[in-house]
């Protein structure tokens, strides 16, 4: 049944480029989104009055850019290609970087250092000040892409981070990124939150919680922030659709935030495994194959010997929630189970047909990690 939603899928789809300047990589386009609560049978509803921002609190633009100049960084990461007796060329490739911490941590896209992995390949990283320094690698966290880095820099200032349950749709914000490689400042773009919770994907990719916006983001602003009224980063920009006007993604700070923490702890994301290989569901297709619920992840695949397969979820179960958090897509999995531990016992709600059950579920270790 699932191959059958697969294919439905690929025909609505188009295609989105995550943003680095050195290449673009091709993804999914995001599959239009239910409205919040638009689920056929689940109780209740994750459609929360927001609360409103008050005029009086907004800064101007210029007033924003001032704020967060200081806290913004160019993030160039070379290779160096051997070119025979000639030594080496250097391939650079163009980001952009938020200072996170005053002890030198800055978060970036993983696609931006993503050719960085030899031993003569570096990362720079330019201050607003043009002070520049060599980063290191802290961690890198392929599924949501996201990488933190680290510099040994006096007088940084770090940004400072919104609330993601404050954004709402209409919201003013604006872009801040080092576009197309042009020298000098970043760029400046201004525009407005144009949705909620889409969920871009890229093989390896699964991002849950992006923001839409259509403030203009190109290539080169990868990794800069998308900034609310107040100065607040709320979001990481990461993506832009191709053949397409003033759409573009960044990685809200709900999922941004729990990851970097992560990895400035432990270096790394350490996700407990499941064991299931899932399919996003939403309403039209919820409709065409007479689902329950019109929101959640189906299940198209169980690992033999998985904590999934010992507690008995089966194929073509609808997982609707994990641990009393709402599932809706792959990418949301992902990061639920980056804050859980292995050994840790969930409980799964789920629909087996049309009956809704539950199960308590050990997680695991990853396997091969």
């Amino acid at each position: 049944m699932w191959c059958k939603i697969s294919a439905l899928l690929l025909a609505l789809t188009g295609s989105v480029l995550f943003i680095a300047c050195s290449r673009t990589l091709p993804i999914d386009a995001p599959p239009e989104n239910s409205a919040a609560g638009e689920n056929l049978s689940q109780p209740g509803s994750d459609a929360a009055a927001m609360p409103r921002i008050r005029e009086e609190e907004g800064l101007t633009t210029v007033a924003i850019v001032q704020k967060l100049a200081p806290s913004i960084v160019r993030v160039q990461a070379e290779t160096a290609n051997a070119r025979g007796f000639r030594g080496s060329d250097p391939e650079a490739g163009v980001g952009t970087g938020v200072v996170l911490t005053k002890d030198g941590h800055i978060i970036t896209n993983d696609h931006v250092i993503a050719a960085v992995t030899g031993l003569d390949d570096r990362i720079t990283v330019i201050l607003s000040d043009q002070r520049t320094f060599y980063a290191e690698i802290v961690g890198r966290d392929r599924p949501t892409d996201l990488a933190v880095l680290k510099i040994s820099a006096p007088d940084l200032i770090p940004a400072v981070f919104g609330k993601p349950e404050e954004l709402q749709v209409g919201q003013d914000v604006v872009a801040i990124g080092f576009a197309l490689d042009l020298r000098g400042a970043p760029t400046v773009t201004r525009g407005v939150i144009s949705a909620l919770h889409r969920a871009i994907h890229a093989g390896q990719f699964t991002i849950s919680e992006a923001i839409q916006t259509d403030a203009a983001i190109n290539l080169g602003n990868s990794g800069g922030p998308l900034v609310n009224a107040r100065g607040e980063v709320i979001g990481i920009n990461t993506a832009i659709v191709r053949n397409a006007q003033q759409v573009g993604f960044a990685i809200s700070i709900a999922i941004v935030q729990p990851i970097i923490d992560a990895i400035i702890r432990d270096g790394t994301v350490r996700r407990s495994y499941l064991g299931v290989g899932t399919q996003e569901v939403e309403l039209r297709l919820a409709r065409h194959f007479n689902l329950p619920v019109a929101r959640g992840i189906a299940v198209t695949l169980v690992t033999e010997g998985s904590p999934a397969e010992k507690a008995g979820l089966r194929t073509d179960d609808v997982i609707l929630k994990i641990a009393g958090k709402v599932v809706s897509n792959h990418g949301e999995l992902l990061a639920l189970l980056a804050t859980h531990r292995p050994g840790e016992r969930v409980r799964v709600d789920f629909y087996r047909g049309t009956r809704l059950d539950s199960l308590e579920i050990e997680l695991a270790f990853p396997p091969n990690p």
